[in-house]
């Protein structure tokens, strides 16, 4: 199902505090969104043994002077140049970790500083589209980058191509706009803010190659996610009776087999971060 982008966003003139706090408020609405297949949710653990909504609520909390610094960064420096993504990439090892000392070592937060860091200090900058500003951003090596650790992202772009979350960057996050673009489309229908969370979370798991999905399942396991979540649109959408019922049964699916598409929750949080900087006033679900 093809979904054409939304309009490009300009970030408001708004303060590196006001900034943070959109970007927490994001975290917190993609964790708390319910029920959410294979993910961490208002219900319980999802596929997760290591985290609970607690831990996510904690986790996004700290990283709120963090983003301000990012945000203050982008305000400093105005250019999406490369001194600006050397000194996001410096406070987003700091930002990292201090989410790891908050959650004992687990990584809740770990793309989603990436993606939020990224639009948080393109934000600032207050040159223009906000996604492409951020693409410029992180097309600029990270002068200071330590030897590449393999996470469970890096490994499954080893093992089965993609360019996971610096592609998404690059290509000035489609996948975040995409769920932004869904977010509108849903409202105008008269869905609640909850479905239209909804749709667009599985608009983004139906379409992205989610390196958390080719990790825990291989190629079957991202197919079967995607393949589930487009029946999930085209039965409506969750505001549906049919959709809801093809949420539920992905949900099971996933849950059987351990799978969550944690890439897609990032990519979710980012585009209602979009969402925010594009709205007059929040929305609540």
């Amino acid at each position: 199902m093809t979904v054409p982008l939304a309009p490009a966003v300009a970030a408001p003139v708004a303060s590196p505090d006001v900034l943070a706090g959109k970007a927490v408020r994001a975290l917190v609405d993609e964790a708390t969104l319910t029920p959410k297949p294979g993910l961490v949710d208002g219900r319980g653990s999802g596929a997760h043994d290591d985290m609970d909504l607690d831990l996510l609520l904690g986790s996004a909390e700290s990283l709120r002077d963090r983003f301000a610094e990012m945000a203050e960064a982008g305000r400093r420096i105005g250019v999406p140049g490369p001194e600006l993504r050397g000194e996001l990439a410096r406070i987003g090892r700091a930002a990292e970790a201090r989410m790891l000392r908050v959650t004992g070592g687990v990584n809740t937060h770990r793309g989603a500083i990436w993606a939020l860091g990224l639009l948080t200090g393109a934000a600032a900058t207050g040159s223009g589209d906000v996604c492409r500003t951020a693409a410029s951003i992180a097309a600029h090596p990270d002068p200071a980058a330590p030897a590449p650790a393999l996470s469970h992202g890096a490994l499954a772009r080893l093992r089965y191509g993609g360019g996971g979350a610096r592609t998404e960057a690059t290509d000035g996050f489609p996948h975040a706009r995409l769920a932004h673009t869904t977010l509108r489309r849903a409202r105008e229908r008269g869905a609640s803010e909850t479905q239209a969370r909804l749709d667009a979370l599985m608009a983004v798991v139906a379409s992205l190659e989610d390196t958390c999905l080719l990790h825990r399942g291989g190629r079957a396991g991202l197919a079967l996610a995607r393949s589930g979540a487009r029946e999930v649109l085209r039965a409506g959408g969750t505001a549906t009776p049919a959709g809801r019922a093809r949420l539920a049964g992905l949900d099971a699916a996933l849950a059987e087999r351990r799978l969550s598409p944690g890439g897609s929750a990032d990519l979710l949080a980012a585009g209602l971060y979009l969402d925010s900087l594009d709205s007059p006033s929040p929305h609540r679900s």
